[in-house]
């Protein structure tokens, strides 16, 4: 174990170091004057294809799917190169923090931020993706994921993947939660299809984007077999089928500013550019 650190009497912010360290700081607010684009329909999407942004392109794509009238324009904003603090974004979600939306269906423009809380206004604006028989339930898992992420992504993840050193109790801390969050999610997909019951709801889209990459391998370098997530099959069954949707397919690349040119989608428009991606 490190040295043993005894925190001073006042808190002083320090150069930590790490993935993501020069955009930390304690303070809110814009760091610059800039303006956000606009599309032309009605929904305007800023975000980018982590597990949070891709709760909200999923949604969206989910309802066009369902021949619902959610055209939407969607834009890249890079976190690492401090997009989420322009004026522009600010004036959005001032936690600056993606995803963010713009409904703009009404007479006055309505800003939604936080993930959880786009999924729930455009359930609840088009009446999809709710169970109407076990609403209760939905809203119970929505809100379980909503609050365990942090100790998956800024818990696990950082400290696993991202900080500048790597400290046995803040890893063992978090594996260990975690992995008791995949068994909880995993006894619950042993009794039911999907995490409200029998039907597909925004409490699988919201959580869906954080557990896949851990059951498909791609998040925190080897963090799949580091948690033996293979051990959560009931988990995988729910993942796998939920990444056939052709909706989530395409939800998964918008505003993904990684990997090959053709699994990236930087900017959405229209269903045409999706024309030649790898989904």
């Amino acid at each position: 174990m490190p040295k043993a650190y005894t925190p001073p009497k006042v808190w002083k912010n320090t150069e930590s170091g790490g993935k993501f360290a020069n955009i930390n700081r304690p303070t809110s607010g814009a760091r610059e004057t800039r303006e956000l684009p606009r599309g032309e329909h009605a929904f305007q999407l800023y975000s980018l294809a982590t597990p949070n942004g891709v709760k909200a392109s999923v949604m969206l794509e989910e309802l066009l799917e369902a021949g619902h009238d959610a055209e939407y324009d969607a834009y890249t904003i890079n976190i690492g190169e401090g997009d989420q603090f322009t004026s522009g974004f600010v004036g959005i979600n001032p936690n600056s923090k993606i995803p963010a939306l713009l409904d703009l269906t009404g007479d006055e423009e309505v800003r939604v931020f936080e993930s959880g809380a786009i999924l729930l206004h455009l359930a609840e604006k088009f009446g999809a993706f709710l169970s109407s028989e076990h609403r209760a339930e939905m809203l119970s898992w929505l809100f379980w994921q909503v609050g365990s992420a942090p100790f998956i992504g800024g818990g696990f993840g950082h400290f696993y993947a991202y900080a500048p050193e790597k400290f046995e109790y803040p890893i063992d801390r978090y594996s260990m939660e975690t992995k008791r969050l995949f068994d909880v999610a995993d006894q619950r997909l042993g009794e039911t299809n999907y995490l409200a019951g029998d039907d597909y709801t925004i409490a699988d889209i919201a959580t869906f984007p954080w557990f896949a990459p851990f059951v498909e391998g791609t998040i925190y370098n080897d963090a799949k077999t580091f948690l033996s997530i293979d051990e959560y099959e009931n988990v995988a069954r729910w993942v796998k089928e939920i990444a056939a949707r052709p909706a989530v397919k395409r939800g998964r690349i918008v505003t993904k500013a990684w990997g090959e040119d053709d699994e990236q989608l930087l900017e959405r428009h229209s269903a045409a550019d999706f024309a030649g991606k790898k989904m």
